[in-house]
């Protein structure tokens, strides 16, 4: 057997993992590794000692990550992703596909990033679920574009809601292509049903950045509107979400 085109393997296997591939070389400069730098100013030092809000985002980043990758430190390789995706919402929301096209993002680092997103949205959901009533328009709009706003495809999603306007569940429904998605009316109607809903929130995205309502999600909405009228479960609203906005059919009084 040889042993040195095992290792060699082997080598080229761990690369592979930590998303090292020849073809996504970093265009950041080289960096000396963060275990060089004086103490006080490494990031998991300055976390323990200072608190997460004393550091930066690359910083903060950098310390989920672990490490950076040869010739680029956790902190650099944190930047390079920052900038490559315009920001940490866009990262956090980032297909785990696109995720793993960028140097130095293995299925570790990848997994990471989507378990950060999880954990953030599910704490924005556990608060909407424990409000007193679902009318804090503001966190159901921040919500809706963390988890939907950066989806590549057109997803259609509700928000059930009890007799007291508090949070049953957030359930997407139908995904379609870049920009549209089926929706099969009586499969929402089903669903409401089911989950004993009183109301709900209509929610869709607009991958292509616009949030503005299309004609066909007017008659969408309004089709959605009369046939839950008919089993007692009202409509509140129907957001559309984009990245960085959303609209409300019920502020612009389209409901």
């Amino acid at each position: 057997m040889d042993t040195s085109e095992n290792n060699n393997d082997a080598s080229i296997a761990k690369r592979e993992l930590n998303g090292e591939c020849d073809d996504r070389e970093p265009h950041s400069p080289h960096s000396e590794s963060i275990a060089t730098w004086q103490l006080q100013e490494q990031p998991r030092y300055r976390l323990m000692h200072e608190g997460a809000e004393a550091l930066a985002n690359a910083e903060l980043l950098a310390v989920c990550l672990g490490s950076g990758v040869a010739g680029e430190d956790a902190v650099a390789m944190a930047r390079r992703l920052l900038k490559q995706f315009g920001g940490i919402g866009a990262l956090l929301s980032a297909p785990m596909a696109q995720l793993l096209q960028c140097y130095g993002v293995g299925s570790a680092k990848a997994s990471v990033i989507k378990a950060i997103q999880e954990l953030s949205l599910r704490d924005v959901e556990h608060e909407l679920a424990h409000a007193d009533q679902f009318a804090d328009s503001a966190s159901v709009s921040r919500f809706l574009r963390r988890r939907m706003g950066h989806e590549p495809r057109e997803t259609f999603a509700c928000l059930f809601l009890n007799a007291r306007n508090q949070l049953i569940s957030f359930e997407v429904l139908f995904r379609g292509s870049v920009d549209r998605a089926h929706v099969h009316a009586r499969e929402v109607l089903r669903r409401g049903i089911e989950v004993n809903a009183v109301a709900l929130v209509l929610a869709h995205n607009h991958p292509s950045g616009s949030p503005e309502p299309s004609q066909a999600d007017i008659n969408l909405t309004r089709r959605l509107v009369d046939l839950l009228q008919q089993v007692d479960i009202r409509v509140l609203d129907h957001i559309v979400v984009a990245a960085g906005s959303c609209v409300s059919f019920a502020r612009r009084g389209l409901l």
